[in-house]
């Protein structure tokens, strides 16, 4: 088959979402989820499609990357060409060349779901094992326990309400210490066509803004993803990660999703802790690809 790369358009980013979506099954390993390209899509939309990059054949889209930055791109395939041949030399030759628009030269890493032959490509073009992050996943086939058993009290932020935007942003901007966390940039991910399919849920501890997290769908009968999660600086250690954690997995099964994923680094062990109390299993560790140079 004949593989063209490209950046998509505004149509073009609305069918790689959608088709990411397609690709999304529950007991696959983690890959790229249209909710990774609709939280991209806070800053803006030019940013978006400039950072997506598409790999088509015949017609079809057969793979998709984010640059999340400068040097990190993430990216899947089609779950049946995990381990063509053809597709993952072809992407690897062109993660590889800075001359192709995808990564420039210097440092660069690399995400793709375990066992995909385009992993093995990379470490053959000399690309080193990276940082290494858990997966989790939670089973939705149950109704999730625990959901409006804690203090905090769970609230939509779906737009009509700018107060709830700001305190959803406070949340942000404390938890993950940045200023960038503003309410413009909300607006920006809120009309991406990814969003249509989220839910942004507040935790109130009485009045005050404690926690924050989006809870993205792929559809009905495939994995959602949690992505971000935050608790406020000054509501730490109450158990509202967990319990807004329990409430983003609540809402996806409200949607229709199998399973609800998460992916943090290994290292952040109270964040895997956090996922765990909440009903997530850890999956086997996943290596990012890395070039020093």
């Amino acid at each position: 088959m004949t593989i063209e790369l490209g950046t998509p358009d505004d149509e073009g980013l609305r069918d790689a979402v959608r088709v990411l979506a397609s690709w999304q099954r529950s007991g696959d390993p983690l890959q790229l989820h249209p909710g990774d390209v609709g939280w991209f899509r806070r800053l803006g939309a030019r940013a978006a499609t400039d950072a997506v990059r598409a790999w088509s054949a015949d017609g079809r889209l057969v793979a998709v990357g984010l640059l999340d930055g400068r040097d990190l791109l993430r990216a899947t395939t089609a779950p049946e060409l995990r381990r063509d041949a053809a597709l993952a030399a072809a992407m690897a030759d062109d993660i590889a060349r800075p001359e192709r628009g995808i990564l420039g030269p210097g440092p660069a890493s690399l995400e793709v779901p375990s066992g995909a032959l385009l992993d093995e490509r990379m470490a053959d073009a000399g690309w080193a094992v990276g940082e290494p992050w858990t997966p989790l996943e939670r089973d939705l086939s149950e109704p999730v326990e625990g959901a409006r058993a804690s203090r905090l009290r769970i609230v939509e932020v779906d737009g009509t309400d700018p107060g709830l935007i700001s305190a959803w942003s406070a949340v942000q901007r404390s938890a993950f210490g940045t200023v960038a966390a503003v309410e413009a940039r909300w607006y920006a991910m809120a009309d991406g066509p990814a969003f249509r399919g989220a839910r942004c849920l507040l935790g109130l501890d009485g009045d005050a803004p404690a926690a924050g997290v989006i809870a993205w769908s792929a559809g009905e009968g495939r994995p959602g993803l949690i992505e971000p999660m935050g608790v406020h600086a000054e509501h730490r250690g109450r158990g509202h990660g967990t319990a807004i954690t329990l409430a983003a997995a609540a809402a996806l099964r409200a949607l229709g999703a199998s399973s609800a994923q998460v992916c943090t680094e290994s290292a952040r062990e109270p964040a895997i802790a956090t996922y765990r109390a909440a009903g997530f299993v850890p999956q086997p560790t996943r290596f990012d690809r890395v070039r020093a140079a």
